[in-house]
């Protein structure tokens, strides 16, 4: 990965703002050419800076109403791939974290009600082989989403 310099910093900085920035309104920001933009980002996408863009989807609007947390506790750590294979097969997960502290993992999913919760918790996620337990916790509200603040002043 090469170097990022202060020019790369303030191109993540305005695009971690807004994504759908046209090239030409960002190089107008930088003080440089639009080509000199797309030549940027395509570079900061290759060394792996830059992991992806697109649209975040509210899952309310699809009919998705609770949004949970889950920590899984395994028979054995090493174990983690072989669930996680499981695991990428629940749609309903959209996140799946390996973890230090009281859980081996921690996942994020999505249920439309309790019942579908349910169902994903009893049927889905406890009978994969290798989880022992399951703690649930429901987000009531979130209450911040943010890309990790780029400091342009480094």
């Amino acid at each position: 990965m090469e170097k990022i310099d202060k020019l790369d910093k303030k191109i993540l900085s305005i695009l971690s703002q807004n994504a759908r920035m046209p090239f030409k309104d960002v190089a107008a920001e930088c003080g440089v050419s639009r080509a000199a933009i797309h030549q940027r980002v395509q570079r900061l996408i290759e060394d792996g800076v830059i992991t992806g863009s697109g649209f975040d989807v509210n899952p309310k609007s699809l009919g998705y109403s609770t949004c949970t947390y889950v920590g899984i506790t395994l028979e054995r750590g090493n174990m983690y791939k072989k669930v996680v294979e499981k695991v990428i097969q629940i749609p309903e997960i959209v996140e799946c974290h390996f973890t230090t502290g009281p859980y081996t993992m921690l996942i994020k999913l999505f249920a439309r009600d309790n019942e579908q919760l349910m169902d994903l918790l009893n049927n889905k996620l406890q009978g994969i082989p290798g989880v022992v337990s399951t703690e649930t916790l429901i987000s009531l509200e979130q209450s911040l989403k943010r890309e990790i603040m780029v400091d342009v002043e480094d």
